[in-house]
């Protein structure tokens, strides 16, 4: 019967071998270690210590290194990487895919990258430099050159031949390249057309219509729409010439989609989606301090816009109390807006031609929403100090802020999406010090041309 885990057997798991490792069980947890996928291995490691990592990684079947290293988060992997000789580096990277390999490298100082790369062999030290010579997060980046193409005019039965011959395909096979003496992508052949078709059909009656090839430089993330979009299995790589470069499979994809949610939702916070869970305490502080100053500056931009009130908040304490209230419910309001936005843009579903479209949907939105809470806040307020001025100062600030959180939700990403900035790192930041400023301001400065004593 198959083995099922679940998220509280690896965590029982990883108790039962840091104790093996503080009793010096070493033989117990290799060979426990040999019964393990690799994704599990590397969950292993990076839910250790570095003291402990290290340790564990000793204890790994060497056969199993590089595909535990492609399943490792970059900070543990440069972790592991220094601790190794760069001729144990080379002789990891035989086993492994070449868009694999060519992501361990780029996470490699030039000169052991440079040693790695002048210990393998011609062919491997080709193709290996044909990936890192584009860019990372390109479709060049993360294809993988392993594929079996076919000519047009060869009939069913010379490529059976021809597989038969081979003994083994490549991993995650589904399709057959067709291309011309000159390697111009032609088209596809499913592996099952192969399979089930009469062995003196050509090869060209069978390519399928429905199989676009993927530009090398298009960036990875259009190419996982593209996966989700069209349901593919794997997909051809070309160059501009039209040139088969190699192909991308539905399991980089799911690499991506996974890495992108994770960028996301670390983003948000300011951390790298990299980070080590269990990075040394200097180096944890570094990275955050960094976001924690960017933060502090844009929280005095708000208190000097509440400074310039002075006055009026020493002789009317209400307004002290009530002066946190407009800008924490604009922040949630244009928050909504910014997420909303920002699932948009990355989806594919906003660009230049409907961007003014959401902008004047969310203004109204922002608006309505405005119009309904300051209703409700002012009823509290007039109920609260029996004063109707007040009622309206606090109203007519929420009307405003929220009105301006719904624009500054639409505006913010797209003009930082033009920028070529992530707007999911640094628009939380850009729209919470708007909703602030406006809202003290809104509030603040109606109170003071109203309540002014």
């Amino acid at each position: 019967m198959p083995e099922i885990l679940e998220q509280e057997d690896n965590q029982l798991r990883l108790q039962q071998i840091n104790a093996a490792i503080d009793s010096g069980m070493f033989v117990y947890v290799r060979n426990l270690f040999q019964e393990m996928p690799a994704y599990d291995l590397a969950l292993m490691l990076e839910s250790s210590t570095a003291k402990t990592r290290l340790a564990l990684w000793q204890l790994i079947d060497p056969d199993m290194h590089g595909e535990v290293l492609e399943e490792l988060n970059e900070e543990v992997r440069k972790t592991i990487l220094k601790s190794m000789a760069p001729e144990k580096v080379a002789a990891v990277a035989e086993g492994m895919d070449v868009d694999d390999i060519a992501e361990v490298l780029r996470t490699l100082p030039d000169s052991v990258y440079q040693q790695v790369i002048n210990t393998m062999d011609s062919q491997d030290r080709a193709r290996v430099e044909q990936a890192l010579s584009y860019e990372e997060d390109t479709a060049g980046g993360i294809m993988n050159t392993d594929t079996i193409t076919i000519r047009p005019d060869v009939t069913v039965d010379v490529v059976l031949r021809y597989l038969r011959l081979k003994g083994t395909l490549p991993e995650s096979t589904d399709s057959f390249y067709v291309v011309d003496r000159n390697d111009l992508f032609i088209g596809s052949v499913s592996l099952s057309t192969i399979v089930t078709a009469r062995p003196e059909v050509i090869i060209s009656t069978l390519i399928e219509d429905d199989i676009t090839a993927v530009k090398a430089d298009m960036p990875e993330t259009d190419v996982a729409q593209l996966f989700e979009k069209y349901d593919w299995f794997s997909a051809p790589v070309v160059d501009d010439d039209g040139r088969l470069l190699g192909r991308i499979t539905i399991d980089d994809v799911i690499d991506i989609i996974r890495e992108e949610a994770e960028h996301s939702m670390m983003s948000m916070a300011g951390l790298d989606d990299e980070a080590d869970t269990f990075a040394p305490v200097v180096k944890s502080t570094q990275q955050r301090s960094i976001w924690l100053a960017v933060n502090l500056v844009t929280a005095l931009m708000a208190v000097a816009v509440s400074a310039m009130f002075e006055g009026i908040l020493s002789q009317l304490a209400i307004l002290a109390i009530l002066n946190t209230l407009v800008p924490s419910m604009g922040g949630v309001a244009g928050n909504q807006t910014l997420t909303l936005v920002i699932r948009g843009i990355a989806l594919g579903h906003i660009g230049e031609s409907n961007s003014r479209i959401i902008l004047y949907k969310e203004l109204a939105v922002g608006f309505l929403n405005g119009l309904i809470w300051a209703i409700v806040i002012a009823g509290v307020v007039v109920v609260w100090k029996q004063d109707l001025t007040l009622g309206a100062v606090i109203a007519f600030a929420m009307m405003v802020n929220l009105t301006a959180a719904g624009a500054s939700g639409v505006l913010i990403p797209i003009i930082l999406k033009k920028m070529n900035i992530d707007p999911a790192l640094a628009g939380s930041v850009i729209l919470t010090t708007i909703t602030d400023i406006v809202g003290i301001f809104a509030f603040l400065g109606t109170a003071t041309w109203l309540l002014g004593v």
